[in-house]
């Protein structure tokens, strides 16, 4: 949904695999920086992981727009010196979230969102507690009007949480929302979560120079 948002307003969009290629972009060259999820843990030890987490703390000093779902989050807050954590619950599969702030007009209440984490961050205590779940308070965050950072996932197409299931179907073993991979897949993707994908991305980016 993410491209979609992007191809929408006409603008340019790059995609990189720092896992695979180590490569990131010039933070001169970003206008706004989206960081998605994966395998991975802001607390491993690896080289781009680091690296990234510069980038984002230079984008952070210029009043850059930065977008993080999941890991991406995870990396925005521990850039910032909070914790990242063992969740009290694993959550893998579909469940609500429950928006905690009005600072973002325009949300709705409850989200149906895509749960595929066992780590949480802290939340900056610059930042505003956006969105909670049943098991995992710190769900979402935002922050100086240019920030967001979700645990969850609402950006994912059906064809991306395809992908998601067949290439780490596994994962879902002692998730506490108790969903089989069949499960996951044949809940339809909610119609309403384009549009808060679309609402979060045109917050952090008003004012701002198009990416």
């Amino acid at each position: 949904m993410i491209q979609k948002w992007s191809q929408a307003h006409g603008y340019d969009m790059t995609i990189y695999h720092p896992y695979y290629s180590g490569q990131l972009p010039q933070a001169s060259d970003v206008d706004l920086l989206v960081i998605l999820g994966g395998p991975m843990s802001p607390n491993d030890s690896l080289p781009w992981i680091t690296a990234e987490r510069t980038l984002i703390a230079t984008l952070l000093e210029r009043h850059t727009p930065i977008f993080g779902a999941c890991f991406g989050a995870q990396q925005i807050a521990k850039t910032l010196g909070y914790a990242v954590t063992k969740a009290p619950a694993k959550e893998v599969g579909w469940a609500p979230v429950y928006r905690q702030s009005d600072v973002i007009s325009g949300l709705p209440e409850t989200v149906m969102a895509l749960h595929w984490h066992e780590e949480m961050f802290e939340v900056p205590a610059a930042a505003t507690l956006l969105f909670s779940s049943e098991h995992v308070r710190p769900q979402g965050f935002v922050m100086d009007h240019r920030v967001v950072g979700l645990q969850f996932h609402i950006e994912p197409l059906a064809d991306n949480v395809r992908e998601m299931v067949a290439n780490d179907a596994a994962y879902v073993t002692g998730s506490v929302l108790d969903q089989s991979p069949a499960d996951i897949l044949h809940r339809p993707v909610p119609t309403a979560n384009e549009a808060v994908t679309y609402r979060l991305l045109d917050y952090i980016c008003e004012g701002s120079r198009q990416p």
